[in-house]
């Protein structure tokens, strides 16, 4: 953790994705799909979050205890490549510093299901990543999901607002949950400890 950032501070946990039940399911929705079963584990709802554009669940992760850490899981309800918007509200109002700011999205270079926890750098033309870079610098922590590239000539648009195949959705399931543990563990033992367990 950065020397600056005081261990009691909050984590902001951002799952990326488009709102509304047409896109629950698109490739590009798996942020969201991560923070959904992050809530489900410390049983919470999402809820409006004040004036910010975005739902958020408050609560804790980690065993009671010293490595217990305030977490506030949210969604950004203005569409993908507005995200910075809303996520710089949210650290605004709950003073998140942003080395303690975690993104969750999809990430066309790796293979499907792969994982790959990093700290700061580009934006890789995820629209996401770009308008949250823009409104508060690159040093975040992403957590990238990989979802492959798109198959023959069809364009990366299509492909990321496309619905997981009925293959990829036999192993969907497993591979969120596990996304949501290296969440976990991100947070809890730090990046280092984070990698070498889930940067497959």
């Amino acid at each position: 953790m950065d020397v600056t950032t005081p261990a009691n501070a909050p984590w902001l946990i951002v799952g990326l994705g488009n709102p509304g039940p047409e896109y629950a399911m698109n490739r590009h929705n798996v942020g969201f799909m991560v923070v959904e079963l992050l809530a489900g584990r410390i049983g919470g709802k999402f809820k409006r979050a004040g004036k910010a554009q975005a739902q958020v669940v408050e609560g804790r992760l980690g065993a009671p205890g010293p490595e217990n850490r305030r977490v506030i899981l949210a969604k950004p309800m203005s569409f993908m490549n507005l995200s910075g918007g809303p996520v710089n509200a949210l650290r605004d109002f709950y003073k998140v510093p942003v080395a303690n700011i975690v993104a969750i999205h999809d990430e066309l270079d790796i293979d499907y299901g792969v994982l790959r926890l990093k700290l700061g750098g580009g934006d890789n033309g995820h629209n996401g990543l770009k308008s949250m870079t823009k409104a508060m610098g690159p040093d975040y922590h992403r957590v990238r999901f990989g979802i492959g590239r798109p198959p023959g000539r069809m364009q990366v648009a299509d492909f990321v607002l496309k619905d997981f195949s009925s293959a990829e959705r036999k192993e969907l399931d497993y591979f969120v949950d596990r996304a949501a543990d290296a969440v976990e563990a991100l947070v809890i033992e730090g990046l280092e400890r984070a990698q070498s367990t889930y940067n497959s």
